[in-house]
């Protein structure tokens, strides 16, 4: 039996619920095979569009106050959990797996000093043009970039995680024979101030946050599962080449060399790469290729 960490990115899973809840009917599907085959499973996920428009819904509305960034990421958990939680629950039903499945609303402590808090570089939200992406930062204060090609983004702060405040709850679940849904969106992002935790304004990269939870957990898998296949050195161009066993060595060499995008491949190159320096196995593979990458067949497969 294995420990796994199951990231999954918010981009991933559709443009609004309806979407989401029918690709997890088909996510659901390699998870409980992993579960079916004896493995410990903790599942984790994305929330940069979801959280931008649960933010951007309270914003421009004239009928509701306006909701603090860090609620606006836990109600993001919530639902994305409720949608993963409905859909692992039935197909474990439909295989007569009889195990319980927790969707756990975490906070990810952060430092109030990082460096992020001065350069919002997380992307969030849906994408604009860039006409409209001008009136937003012109009406609404946002920052706006362009993101990897797809069109511009609202940014918000990333900083890195330093501890998940439900790891003993993660690790009593997992230990009673229950399957674990946490760090959803990344946590909800938290500081440590006079022996309190305050709520701040940020999105925490939801694979940084897995990496961390699964080194807490003591995981012997981290899997990101993404949009993409395989992670690509010269992605788009002739030169376009898929990377499948790579070394952390090797992965740093090319991260060196500029070939990961910033908001987009490399937060995730660099967990894996965290994680893998640990002589543990990480993977990179899209959701379409879960079951194979789990049986690491396929996708990115990062080791020491």
């Amino acid at each position: 039996m294995s420990r796994y960490v199951v990231s999954l990115g918010g981009n991933a899973l559709g443009k609004n619920a309806t979407e989401q809840k029918e690709l997890l009917k088909t996510v659901a599907k390699p998870i409980v095979s992993l579960i079916k085959d004896g493995h410990e499973v903790v599942i984790a996920h994305g929330n940069g569009p979801q959280v931008g428009m649960i933010n951007l819904a309270f914003t421009e509305s004239t009928s509701t106050p306006d909701m603090p960034f860090p609620e606006c990421g836990a109600m993001s958990q919530g639902y994305i959990g409720f949608h993963m939680q409905n859909a692992i629950a039935n197909e474990l039903a439909r295989q007569g797996i009889r195990k319980s499945i927790a969707a756990l609303v975490t906070q990810v402590v952060v430092n109030e000093h990082d460096e992020a808090f001065q350069n919002p570089r997380k992307p969030i939200g849906s994408f604009y043009s860039k006409e409209e992406a001008e009136q937003l930062e012109q009406s609404m204060g946002y920052t706006m970039v362009e993101d990897a090609g797809r069109g511009y983004r609202r940014v918000v702060p990333s900083p890195m995680p330093i501890d998940v405040k439900e790891k003993d709850m993660v690790k009593t679940l997992l230990h009673d024979g229950h399957i674990v849904i946490t760090v959803g969106g990344g946590g909800i992002p938290v500081i440590e101030k006079d022996g309190e935790l305050h709520g701040v304004a940020a999105v925490i990269d939801k694979d940084n946050a897995s990496e961390t939870l699964a080194e807490l957990i003591d995981a012997d898998y981290l899997v990101i599962l993404t949009a993409v296949d395989n992670v690509y050195i010269n992605f788009g161009n002739d030169m376009q080449e898929a990377l499948e066993k790579v070394t952390v060595a090797k992965m740093n060499q090319l991260v060196d060399e500029g070939h990961f995008a910033p908001g987009s491949m490399l937060p995730k190159i660099k967990a894996t790469t965290r994680f893998a320096s640990n002589g543990k196995t990480a993977v990179i593979a899209s959701l379409d290729n879960a079951e194979q990458a789990f049986k690491l067949k396929a996708g990115t497969i990062i080791t020491l």
